[in-house]
């Protein structure tokens, strides 16, 4: 039985409620009331920048905050002193170190691997005054993170993930940074201009190829005692996060990014394992990639070419590498298919049913390069272990797609006076911070490294479009 005081309690509780209820408009409703959701809503008190706009994934990306072409974005990042120490301790039990590794840490004598995964760790993410929370950081890069660790420069590349740890924060789940859920901060490694990771993939884009978003960033690193300048950074789009929703029709298709033998598809060297699957990855259906490669390495090629041909456009846009080709080489694009066996990635369209290629990794472009050099117009040193590009250019209606992209990439899309005004207008852009940038933190041996960098890039422009007007008349 209730007693009087229990009643008391009980009716003003009901009272209170009530009261309250009916003074609350329409302002005060919750973000899962207004959207009819009954997820978990994110604590305001724990993290009072969250909103709608800015965090969730209930929006669509917005490229022009993340993305701007005209501006250089500060970015933070807070990571606390025993997350990074972690970092630090999985660099040095991943990469060799004959001088020790960025910051003083160790590194001597511990065994060199040119490609792991660096560890996850949460950060503090900050951009205009305004908080991400436990956002998941870690280092990025192959040739370039070992080399650039090596030599104790400690101005790495960054991958964030802005959910990386909602199963540790629930409140966080799905957060988002404009719509977007990753991002790369690549730290323009063995480039004194700082442009060619940007300038490259809008090149592409302008000439109709899938290709990853750019912008720039000032980077400021807090590892526990204040915020340091990092340098200029590019912000680069994540391929299986928004370029195939923004870039396709659809983006539900296998994408894979191949890395090792098996990426050259040439004869003995197909491998699964090296077609890493970037979506679908729970389906284990490999049968496009394997096709292409069944395809590429048929006897039908010299046998019944017209038949092959039919075969390899069913499954390959054809049309689309011999463009992709054409682009890669006049650029000088050399750490990618053709010398390397890493940096594109394919994407199986499903609009078309055919496999797409898609450019990754540009800053070592612009220039004749290492490990042999870029590719010649001519592509007659290409043997038969890079077959998409040697059997390809040796039947005639190929090569001349090709010729042909060639003349309408010089023409259309890298133009010297354009490209050199491009260099211009980011030389003013980013001077002041490319100067800023300090020993240890940067690429850039002296501000002189900088205004040469772009120089060099004016002058491979005009030789460049000299070298295929000279080409195209042979």
């Amino acid at each position: 039985m209730k007693t009087a005081h229990s009643i008391t309690c009980t009716f003003l509780f009901i009272a209170t409620f009530l009261f309250f209820g009916s003074c609350r408009n329409d302002d005060s409703l919750t973000p899962a009331e207004e959207s009819g959701s009954d997820e978990e809503i994110t604590d305001p008190e724990s993290y009072p920048d969250w909103s709608e706009e800015t965090h969730s994934n209930s929006v669509t990306p917005d490229y022009a905050i993340v993305f701007p072409q005209n501006t250089v974005q500060r970015i933070d990042i807070s990571i606390s002193s025993d997350n990074w120490a972690v970092m630090q301790s999985d660099l040095a039990a991943n990469i060799s170190s004959s001088g020790g590794g960025p910051g003083g840490g160790p590194g001597g004598g511990m065994p060199s691997t040119s490609d792991f995964d660096p560890i996850w760790v949460p950060c503090s993410f900050t951009y205009d005054n305004t908080e991400w929370y436990q956002v998941g950081v870690r280092f990025k890069g192959n040739s370039s993170l070992r080399s650039a660790y090596q030599s104790g420069n400690n101005k790495l590349s960054f991958k964030l993930d802005f959910d990386e740890f909602e199963d540790d924060y629930p409140a966080l789940k799905n957060q988002r940074f404009y719509g977007f859920k990753q991002l790369n901060l690549n730290n323009n490694f063995d480039d004194s201009s700082l442009l060619r990771e940007k300038v490259v993939a809008d090149l592409f884009r302008q000439f109709g190829l899938a290709s990853a978003q750019t912008s720039f960033c000032a980077l400021y690193v807090d590892k526990g005692n204040g915020p340091e300048y990092y340098g200029v950074y590019t912000i680069v789009e994540e391929v299986d996060d928004t370029v195939l929703d923004s870039q396709f029709s659809d983006g539900s298709g296998n994408l894979y990014k191949p890395d090792g033998d098996a990426a050259s598809f040439a004869s003995g060297t197909y491998n699964s394992e090296e077609m890493e699957k970037k979506t679908n990855e729970d389906v284990a259906d490999y049968s496009d990639v394997k096709a292409l490669y069944t395809i590429i390495n048929s006897s039908t090629r010299t046998n019944d070419i017209e038949t092959w041909k039919a075969e390899l456009e069913s499954i390959l846009n054809v049309d689309g590498f011999m463009k992709w080709l054409a682009a890669n080489t006049i650029i000088q694009n050399w750490d990618t298919y053709g010398r390397m066996t890493h940096n594109y990635y394919l994407y199986n369209n499903p609009a078309d049913g055919l496999l797409t290629w898609i450019p990754w990794d540009n800053n070592e472009a612009l220039q004749f390069g290492k490990q042999g050099g870029a590719l010649s117009l001519s592509m007659d040193e290409v043997g038969n272990n890079w077959p998409l590009i040697s059997y390809l250019v040796d039947i005639p209606e190929y090569k001349e797609l090709y010729n042909t992209y060639l003349e309408q990439f010089i023409n259309e899309v890298f133009i010297p006076a354009e490209i050199t005004e491009v260099y211009n207008d980011y030389y003013t852009l980013l001077k002041d911070y490319a100067y800023a940038e300090r020993q240890s933190y940067s690429f850039l041996s002296s501000d002189t490294d900088f205004d040469n960098g772009i120089e060099e890039l004016k002058s491979h422009v005009q030789s460049r479009n000299d070298a295929v007007t000279d080409y195209l008349k042979q």
